[in-house]
């Protein structure tokens, strides 16, 4: 499968992009590149601010907290989609396992996106917001 078309794929399954259209979703897919990790390599550090949002193309990962084994990740897991809008620190680590691809978008790529389409734009934003209101509604039960 070429890897644009397995980047594609993959971020259909991304809640935040769901309610994107085949042509956006290509359209994001195609601001990704991609990166390969050592097993041992750091692909995000707990505490570090921000940076890219990952969708695992081939190989596995392991999430960490506190330096703690949290699970497994492989393809099809992501993480990072909210350092595409905001810089907060990293909540966890994630460490390849194995050797690992992944397809990799930068937020400035993702934010001049935005900027050059509001439907896109609107689209994530709808996303966004029904995943606080879900939030919400569970932090109340």
């Amino acid at each position: 499968m070429a890897r644009s078309t397995e980047s594609t794929k993959f971020l259909a399954t991304v809640p935040m992009f769901q309610g994107l259209s085949e042509k956006e979703l290509r359209t994001v897919a195609a601001c990704a590149h991609h990166e390969t990790y050592a097993p041992g390599d750091e692909v995000v550090t707990q505490g570090k601010a921000g940076g890219p949002f990952f969708v695992i193309l081939e190989g596995n990962a392991e999430l960490l907290i506190d330096g703690a084994t949290q699970r497994s990740l492989g393809p099809g897991d992501f993480f990072g989609e909210m350092a595409l809008i905001e810089h907060a620190p990293r909540s966890g680590t994630v460490r390849a396992t194995e050797p690992l691809t992944t397809a990799t978008i930068t937020s400035w790529d993702f934010l001049a996106l935005l900027e050059e389409s509001w439907p896109l734009c609107q689209k994530v934003l709808v996303e966004l917001c029904r995943r606080v209101r879900q939030a919400d509604s569970s932090a109340e039960a």
